[in-house]
């Protein structure tokens, strides 16, 4: 499987998604990054600047790296679903089904060691991909911050930035988890 291109992504209508974006978000970062960082689908100011994580939840993003001293230089960040969701929704089957052909291609090519999913629907999606135990959403909390290894892959689950818009009381949980997947890092 060979990694598509930027105009290939961007011509993408494998779902009805393609008709209410604007751009068809590839990853961008470090293409020898030994950590991939795969959130759910791009923002609305994502969707029109065509770039990853520069919106409110990309400022709480690079703050928490930043804090745990993760160099961006070294990473990988891609979103599950490559176009935005309409007023922010949840994805629907169809679209993950549809679109999770690009994120297969874009883990194959970086090959990294360490993957981090962040928020329910990534995380769900690589326990499926890499057979890891079935879990209900209520129990997606307590996967958060936990290391499984599958396939000689480390997942490293984490909430996604966009939760501490809405529940800053969580801030402090996420920079333990981001200081504890720089442990992780450190390790490789």
């Amino acid at each position: 499987m060979n990694m598509f291109t930027k105009e290939e992504l961007q011509s993408c209508t494998r779902c009805p998604l393609s008709q209410s974006r604007t751009h068809a978000l590839a990853g961008e970062g470090n293409m020898n990054a030994d950590m991939m960082l795969i959130a759910q689908a791009p923002g609305e100011l994502e969707d029109k600047k065509n770039r990853m994580f520069i919106g409110p939840s990309g400022n709480i993003l690079h703050a928490l790296l930043e804090e745990a001293n993760i160099n961006e230089d070294d990473l990988y960040m891609t979103n599950l679903i490559k176009c935005v969701l309409p007023k922010n929704r949840r994805p629907k089957q169809s679209e993950i089904k549809a679109c999770s052909m690009y994120l297969d291609m874009e883990i194959e090519e970086i090959a990294p060691k360490i993957l981090v999913p962040l928020g329910y629907y990534a995380t769900k999606y690589i326990f499926e991909k890499y057979s890891l135990h079935q879990f209900a959403r209520s129990e997606f909390t307590e996967l958060i911050g936990k290391l499984f290894v599958a396939d000689n892959m480390q997942i490293f689950p984490l909430s996604h930035p966009a939760l501490l818009l809405y529940r800053k009381e969580f801030y402090k949980n996420s920079v333990v988890n981001f200081n504890n997947l720089r442990k992780i890092i450190a390790k490789k």
